[in-house]
């Protein structure tokens, strides 16, 4: 009988042990993570190729605001140089939030703004799945959402 209560014990009490916990980044992690979308944020506005070609993964995905859906490093490369010739303008990230995710995955939030030559700002959000390869942050994927107007 002490045997049965003790195992309905253990039932209740064990999936408590078993829940995730956050993981805590550091401030070279953030420090890291933030140069990452920079570096990115400088590469669209300088259409630095090399610079890029550096900062992504050969898998990256991108869904952008239009609802088209970039899939993989080319084709990806290729829609941010449409959309930059398209739009042109200044563009600025500045991270609002890094969550790890894992110690070698984690979701970067960010502001998008778009600044047009006429003065007008698209304000949006950017979402980036990013992975360490080696010593290396890379994108992996990149989410970018404009705010419903309720």
């Amino acid at each position: 009988m002490k045997f049965k209560l003790l195992l309905i014990a253990l039932a209740f009490l064990t999936p408590g042990l078993l829940v995730a916990q956050p993981l805590a980044i550091n401030d070279q992690q953030k420090r890291d993570l933030t140069g990452l979308i920079d570096a990115y944020s400088q590469a669209r506005e300088k259409q630095d190729q090399a610079l890029m070609e550096s900062i992504l993964t050969t898998d990256i995905d991108q869904l952008v605001s239009s609802g088209e859906w970039r899939k993989g490093k080319a084709a990806s490369m290729q829609g941010m140089g449409r959309s930059s010739a398209a739009n042109p303008g200044t563009r600025t990230l500045k991270v609002e939030t890094i969550r790890l995710l894992s110690p070698d995955v984690a979701l970067v939030d960010a502001r998008y703004d778009i600044r047009s030559p006429e003065g007008v700002t698209q304000n949006m959000w950017s979402s980036f799945v990013v992975v360490r390869r080696g010593d290396a942050w890379k994108i992996s994927a990149i989410r970018n959402m404009l705010p419903s107007r309720q």
